[in-house]
């Protein structure tokens, strides 16, 4: 659309700030083309030549109703109203063209025009706004003109008209922030355009992190969002992983909360190796093939765990499907004589290396350099010493028998 500018109704002494944009005069349809010679066709019935009468007749109204409403009004509300529809087609390019035609920076005119541009500082000052808003939307025209949307500057003159893009690709050029030109800015842009919203929204969000806090605070689908966010930042950024650790480790409701999850995630990772490994680890720590009651078992508890909702409690139903897988483990291990006797030969070896290391790390140097001595080591090391004792007499006495 070819988009006419006229100047604005100011006081003598201003210099022209926002031009007014008025719209083509109005125009009526021109007279239908002829048709070429056809075939005859069937009339039309009485009624559809009605309908199309009184559609024509309803247009022609309509058009006369228009006309007649601008100028009821007032001529000051006829234009603000055109301008309106002109900005509403066009947006922000409609001020962008202003820019674009008008600054050059330094002022300096473009090789083989006449027309001198200003610079923005000069534009802004004519204009009552700042140079960084005036650069923003020379910035926004830039982009778009290597895009091929929209002209270069060195062949737009001050007060040409040329056609204009739609108002709803202008916000992909333009941003009203200038922390979108940091780095910082550029990032969140990048990962805005990611999740297919509009950068500007980001940034807001960004440069008031107080009225982020209070929407967390206040809104749990924001607290959400927030969640989600945090944990996929925080799988690519170690030092973040930290701090998140940091602050749950010294608030005492955190840590029990993290320590409850984490145990349930252990029984419901127990449940799930049976399941899919096919095996079962005793209490002694044997690894075995999990019999086939027990796995189908451990199935039909995983099944109830994996249909659980986010919000749900998965506590109560990991300590459930622990237990009874547990219970089976337990009953598989009893109702095989051999895995029995190596479940029980197992654990002894356990305890027996467990109490070696424990007698390994005293040390009677302790006991001969610093007076330390209590008259109850003495009994408890003679009473282990006559433990031991019968448990060496108990082993020979099991392996003549074996023999």
């Amino acid at each position: 659309m070819t988009i006419a500018f006229t100047p604005s109704e100011t006081s003598p002494a201003e210099p022209e700030t926002v031009s007014a944009i008025s719209e083509p005069e109005f125009w009526e349809p021109s007279a239908p083309e002829p048709q070429e010679a056809t075939a005859p066709q069937e009339a039309p019935d009485v009624q559809d030549t009605e309908d199309v009468q009184d559609t024509a007749d309803a247009q022609d109204v309509q058009d006369t109703e228009d006309v007649q409403d601008s100028r009821d009004h007032d001529p000051v509300v006829v234009r603000d109203a055109r301008d309106f529809g002109v900005y509403a087609r066009t947006g922000g390019w409609t001020f962008a063209l202003k820019v674009a035609r008008s600054v050059r920076p330094g002022g300096q005119p473009a090789e083989g025009t006449a027309a001198a541009k200003v610079s923005a500082k000069a534009f802004a000052a004519l204009a009552g706004c700042s140079p960084e808003r005036v650069m923003r939307y020379y910035k926004a025209w830039d982009m778009a003109a290597d895009d091929g949307l929209v002209p270069q500057f060195e062949v737009l003159v001050p007060g040409e008209d040329i056609e204009l893009p739609d108002a709803d690709v202008w916000l992909s050029y333009y941003t009203s922030r200038n922390s979108a030109h940091s780095v910082r800015g550029q990032a969140i842009t990048a990962a805005a355009e990611a999740e297919g919203i509009k950068p500007t929204k980001a940034l807001e969000v960004a440069e008031n992190p107080t009225a982020l806090r209070a929407a967390i605070l206040a809104d749990p689908g924001t607290a959400e969002a927030a969640r989600g966010a945090l944990l996929d930042r925080m799988k690519e950024d170690p030092a973040l992983q930290t701090e998140m650790a940091r602050a749950f480790a010294r608030t005492d409701d955190l840590k029990k909360a993290v320590a409850n999850e984490a145990k349930a995630a252990d029984r419901i990772g127990y449940v799930r190796q049976i399941v899919e490994k096919g095996e079962i680890r005793t209490p002694a720590g044997q690894t075995v093939e999990a019999p086939a009651e027990l796995r189908a078992e451990a199935e039909r508890h995983l099944s109830l765990l994996d249909e659980l909702d986010d919000s749900e409690e998965a506590g109560e139903w990991a300590g459930e499907a622990y237990d009874t897988v547990k219970g089976l483990v337990a009953k598989a291990v009893e109702e095989d004589p051999a895995l029995r006797v190596q479940e029980r030969r197992t654990k002894f070896y356990n305890s027996l290396q467990k109490a070696t290391k424990v007698f390994e790390e005293l040390t009677l140097d302790e006991v001969m350099e610093e007076d330390i001595y209590e008259a109850d080591m003495l009994q408890r090391l003679e009473a282990l010493q006559e433990a031991i004792g019968t448990c060496i007499s108990a082993l020979r006495k099991a392996t003549t028998a074996s023999s």
